[in-house]
């Protein structure tokens, strides 16, 4: 398994008093976080997420955090503390579980019930939970936890201060300082003042947008545009955004109330989430407002509002189906008005383009990060780090929750305030605080675990360079007969070819060297079949990279007759 420091070995005993972080997932990619804290022998995991397939990882569905390191430990686990409710933080929690049912889950009213309908998809039922609310204690084993009120793109998070007996861990989980959030709660700097004058030994701070100066833009500013978009639009709107994005929601909702039109929701997870908003005071819906997706369309255009999922182009998702017109009863019309409420989340630009270009193919008006002020991040930027520095002061920083050029930024930031020990750390780089002194000690193996279709972890690497080539290069079947007897070819070869745009007659060039290498072969004694097949495939191998400059996968088959 490769590992980008090979320098690094396994780590040694963690010194009594001694703090262990492994990090499972999250550091030097947005997503799939995972960290586990070691003390005293007991773990403690903050947050288990998922990270979303790109391009080049054909077939997969999810990509889960390694659980190996600790697979053989997880009766040492106290819990799984959840900051908030988004799937690259609560989404690997099934596959968790799967391993350990009883670990107990900790988190916030909002946080733990987007996960319980997760877990009923998997038939997870007899779990426990610990609901929390900010400035709420708790204890397990040997780890104090106190909660945080912190600002992000989802109701209901949480920041985490660990204590053990020897040291004081703040863990922002993702943030940002909105000063006018739609919900009135801000991120808690008091807390975090408070905790600093106590002394923070480390702290792990989101980098997400360390690389962005100044501070976040407060959600309120882009409502004036979600009210000028729904002024303007004369016809039907489809929103699409995050199917947890609580407030983006509720900004739509109360557009369309002010412009006295009726809303419904299109995509299973934005029904399931935008209920249980709903359900636990979340997100407010004036009676009358929603109805359901097929009853709108009895209604004339100007008085429609589609909120859907979709937003990141996701290729069975509602907006996508809409924009191929392949939806089953949502289609778009000339002068409809479509609003994608959503960042780009890098590497899925071709797919979101791919989709705004459909739509406007059939003459929707689309609305979108690149021409309207119509999203805000949900995490803290450069100025608003700088401030949690000076606030805070820790002793030693390890940024955490971003791909390496943000954690990198995020560092530079945190020495610009004077910290001395900034830690830099990647999936699978253990960092040890010992004696008040955070250090780099070992590395523990860790991979990407893709989820395909039923099958956790059994596609590698391996399997997704197969479908790149099947998929790029197509793929060229090669069947030759062998007579036992005289030791020669006695048939074929028969070849056939998919994906490789030429007639079939091209391969008459090849067939007569496939004979000579594999009766060559035969007459020095090779009678082994995998053998022969090597040899078949290195004449097609060679056949076709210099005269079609391709690179097809070879599939030889050997008959014994």
């Amino acid at each position: 398994m490769s590992h980008p420091h090979p320098e690094l070995s396994t780590p040694p005993p963690l010194p009594k008093g001694g703090l262990r972080v492994i990090p499972l997932g999250g550091l030097g990619e947005v997503g799939r976080n995972m960290t586990v804290f070691e003390y005293d022998g007991r773990l403690l995991i903050v947050d288990c997420g998922v990270l979303f397939p790109e391009d080049h990882q054909p077939g997969v569905d999810l990509i889960l955090p390694d659980f190996g390191p600790i697979r053989d430990r997880l009766d040492d686990v106290e819990a799984l503390v959840l900051t908030h409710g988004h799937e690259d933080h609560i989404g690997a929690t099934p596959y968790l579980l799967r391993e350990r049912q009883d670990i107990p889950l900790v988190g916030s009213e909002l946080t733990l019930a987007l996960l319980d309908s997760k877990l009923r998809e998997h038939r997870l039922r007899n779990t426990v939970h610990h609901k929390v609310k900010e400035g709420q204690r708790l204890i397990l084993g040997p780890f104090e936890l106190e909660f945080v009120a912190v600002n992000h793109s989802i109701p209901d998070a949480l920041a985490i201060v660990i204590r053990t007996g020897t040291a004081t861990v703040l863990h922002t989980g993702d943030f940002k300082m909105d000063q006018l959030p739609l919900d009135g709660r801000i991120t808690d700097l008091r807390a975090f003042a408070r905790v600093g004058e106590e002394g923070v030994d480390l702290f792990l701070t989101d980098s997400t947008n360390a690389e962005t100066p100044g501070f976040t833009p407060a959600e309120k500013s882009i409502t004036p545009v979600v009210d000028q978009v729904f002024r303007d639009s004369k016809q039907r709107i489809i929103v699409a955004c995050f199917a947890s994005h609580v407030h983006r929601v509720q900004q739509v909702l109360d557009a369309a109330v002010a412009n006295n039109r009726k809303v419904a929701y299109v995509g299973r997870s934005m029904v399931r989430n935008m209920g249980i908003a709903r359900d636990l005071g979340y997100l407010t819906v004036p009676g009358g407002t929603l109805v359901d997706a097929k009853e709108l369309a009895d209604l004339p255009p100007e008085r429609q509002v589609l909120i859907s999922t979709g937003s990141q182009g996701e290729p069975m998702s509602a907006l996508s189906r809409i924009a191929q017109r392949s939806h089953n009863f949502v289609h778009i019309e000339e002068g409809d008005t479509v609003l994608l409420a959503s960042s780009l989340i890098p590497g899925n630009e071709n797919a979101v383009y791919r989709v705004i270009n459909g739509l406007a193919r059939w003459g929707a008006n689309v609305v979108h990060k690149g021409n309207a002020h119509v999203h805000v991040s949900g995490h803290a930027s450069a100025g608003e780090l700088l401030y949690c520095y000076n606030i805070v002061q820790p002793r030693n920083v390890l940024p955490v929750h971003g791909e390496i050029r943000h954690m990198l930024a995020n560092a530079e930031l945190a020495r610009a305030t004077g910290v001395e020990n900034v830690v830099v750390a990647e999936d699978g780089v253990v960092v040890d605080l010992v004696d008040g002194v955070a250090t780099i000690t070992g590395k523990v193996d860790v991979g990407l675990v893709f989820v395909d279709g039923t099958s956790v972890g059994d596609i590698t690497e391996a399997d997704l360079k197969d479908r790149r080539i099947l998929g790029e290069e197509g793929f060229i079947s090669a069947i030759v007969v062998v007579d036992s007897v005289s030791g020669k070819v006695s048939a074929g070869p028969e070849i056939h070819a998919r994906g490789f745009a030429e007639d079939d007659a091209v391969f008459d060039a090849v067939k007569q060297p496939i004979i000579d290498a594999v009766n060559a072969a035969l007459a020095e004694g090779n009678t082994d079949a995998y053998q022969l097949q090597q040899t078949i495939r290195r004449v097609v191998g060679r056949w076709v990279s210099g005269a079609h400059r391709r690179r097809p996968m070879i599939i030889p088959v050997v008959v014994e007759a």
